[in-house]
């Protein structure tokens, strides 16, 4: 494929970006870049009752955290700019008149109210009111079809409400082809005349969307497959204009952890998961839902998880880099049917990237959390200790539970483990463990662990006996590294005094 790809990702602004928006921009993000293409983000706001003015920012700071930027944008080469739908009005408006004028489209005035009285009168007769090629002309309905050219300009100029209807063909079999479902087929009698073009000037998104990928020259359209019911309309649209059609792509649904349905954010607050890669605050209520962000996943473990939830790269493969992820991706692998979230193997992923980070880069993100606590201490410590710890760690967050005791002394001990392991003879043991102990001078690991395994050896004291307690000493509790790694780490001096103080308190 050459380098005239052009992908879009197009939310409305009405509140944060859940995760199945933040999949759709994924998958269009790599198709772009694997076909060395171009990645567009347009604002589609034409729905200005439920415009949220903080939700733009959201989206594309979201973008930004995931590493998956757009190319051309609000603000950003606006090569066919403006991006933002509510800037385009007048385009829309010269196009929707283009369609009335080659019958594509005609004006419909009818009220609120006559349309719910022929749906209530259709249902009560068994049946379901379409507005279409059924009907349109009968008399019942009011339209251009029916009214000559005087009454239709009488109506406009009185202010009359109005909106612009696509004029859908009759007795038609409309084949299409979808990337990832294959051939569809759709009888054109069961489609509704839908709504273009309100009288308040404002387009509704069929006609804006298929006018703004014309002009933006979108060659693939990836999107979710909530859409695909309307791609028979656009396909028709695409016709009526005379334009070529992009290729589609519907990409299925993330469901529910458990039971059936989609992946909504009340699933995620019952079950403990955050749906929206950043915490987001409802500026109405005050409510902040939670984001992967800030609940301390990494952004590249958080794409590789969606990247294979819908998309399987037909190997046994699941770490992906980015740049990986952009190489391997081919739309004729994304699955049709819907990808069962898995919370668990989201941390899953993020343990595992947690293990390809450097500890230099680890011990800059535990840093400030030691610096909250009061911890002051040396870099190469902090270092040091997530060495051991990692590998047990799921969030950076875990490490001060997995690590407290090397960063300050136990003030409490379990109390069950105190009770199994402290015997009536452990304080005289950890009495004469200290004499050892004293006589140390490279307190290194490896020497302190050979000394005093040495002494219990020639004692012939029960390893148990000496290192249980001398973990509870240490640790406060039956946790935790190789004991002697600890001891190296928090030295000798802190070492001696911990145990002092288990000695004193037992």
């Amino acid at each position: 494929m050459n380098s005239s790809v052009r992908v879009r990702f197009a939310p409305s602004p009405t509140g944060p970006l859940h995760i199945g928006g933040v999949r759709t921009a994924l998958y269009n993000y790599l198709f772009a870049k694997k076909n060395n293409g171009t990645f567009i983000l347009r604002i589609e706001d034409t729905d200005q009752t439920r415009y949220v003015p903080n939700a733009e920012k959201y989206i594309i700071d979201s973008l930004n955290w995931c590493k998956i930027p757009f190319d051309e944008g609000p603000e950003k080469n606006e090569k066919f700019g403006p991006y933002r739908q509510s800037e385009r009005k007048e385009i829309y408006k010269k196009y929707a008149e283009i369609l009335l004028e080659n019958g594509w489209a005609y004006y419909a005035f009818d009220t609120a109210e006559s349309l719910d009285f022929l749906r209530k009168e259709h249902e009560e007769n068994g049946k379901t009111f379409i507005y279409n090629w059924h009907n349109r002309s009968k008399g019942k309905l009011v339209n251009s079809l029916i009214l000559t050219e005087d009454e239709i300009q009488k109506r406009i100029q009185n202010g009359d409400d109005y909106v612009i209807r696509f004029k859908s063909p009759q007795d038609e079999i409309l084949e299409m082809e979808d990337e990832i479902r294959g051939k569809i087929s759709i009888d054109t009698n069961t489609l509704d005349d839908k709504v273009l073009f309100k009288s308040d000037g404002m387009p509704t998104y069929h006609l804006a969307n298929i006018v703004d990928d014309h002009l933006m020259e979108i060659t693939h359209v990836i999107r979710g497959e909530e859409w695909l019911p309307s791609m028979a309309l656009h396909i028709l649209l695409y016709r009526a204009f005379d334009w070529k059609a992009p290729k589609f792509a519907h990409l299925p649904l993330i469901l529910k952890p458990v039971g059936k349905g989609k992946l909504s954010k009340r699933d995620g607050d019952q079950l403990g998961f955050p749906v929206f890669p950043l915490a987001y605050k409802n500026e109405e209520t005050g409510d902040i839902s939670r984001g992967y962000k800030e609940d301390g996943y990494f952004e590249d473990g958080f794409i590789n998880m969606l990247a294979l939830l819908g998309w399987n790269p037909g190997t046994e493969q699941e770490i992906f880099s980015l740049s990986e992820l952009i190489q391997a991706f081919d739309l004729k692998r994304v699955s049709k049917s819907g990808a069962k979230f898995n919370p668990d193997k989201t941390k899953w992923f993020n343990q595992q990237y947690m293990q390809q980070k450097s500890v230099v880069e680890l011990a800059n993100l535990y840093e400030p959390i030691l610096k909250e606590k009061g911890i002051e201490t040396e870099k190469n410590t902090i270092e040091k200790v997530i060495t051991l710890i990692k590998e047990r760690a799921i969030f950076v967050a875990d490490f001060w539970e997995l690590s407290n005791f090397f960063f300050q002394a136990p003030t409490t001990f379990d109390e069950k483990a105190v009770a199994k392991n402290w015997k009536e003879d452990t304080n005289k043991l950890m009495e004469q463990l200290l004499i050892v102990i004293s006589t140390i001078d490279d307190f290194s690991s490896q020497n302190t662990e050979i000394i005093i395994k040495d002494w219990i050896t020639k004692n012939e004291i029960g390893f148990g006996k000496v290192m249980q307690p001398l973990r509870l000493s240490l640790v406060g509790e039956m946790k935790g590294p190789h004991l002697f790694d600890i001891m190296e780490i928090i030295g000798k001096p802190a070492t001696i005094k911990r145990i002092e103080t288990a000695i004193n308190k037992f």
